[in-house]
């Protein structure tokens, strides 16, 4: 794959995976605290860059060890555990809100 089609695509996934995200909702939150959006926007574009560059220094080192068909199935276990665990956490809430409705 090309260096400008891997580019977008990255850009792509990320920023739609971003939008609505725990994040996103964070820098509002202090936006809307402090009312100085230029150092929180500097702020938080720096702390996701330096976890994108974990990620990828990380996802680098895995490779090379781990065969990628491992890698999707363990990402796969996780992102569904991680939803199970959130929906857990989820349901009680909305059964409680739907009883006082």
């Amino acid at each position: 794959m090309s260096f400008f089609k891997l580019f977008i695509m990255a850009f792509s996934m990320l920023f739609l995976a971003e939008m609505g995200d725990k994040t996103q909702l964070a820098v509002f939150t202090l936006v809307t605290q402090y009312n100085k959006p230029l150092p929180v926007f500097l702020g938080a574009s720096l702390a996701l860059i330096l976890v994108t560059l974990i990620g990828t220094l990380f996802g680098n080192l895995v490779a090379r060890h781990v065969p990628t068909a491992y890698l999707k199935l363990i990402a796969g276990i996780l992102f569904v555990g991680i939803g199970i665990f959130v929906l857990m956490d989820a349901v009680p809430d909305v059964i409680h809100q739907l009883g006082r409705e």
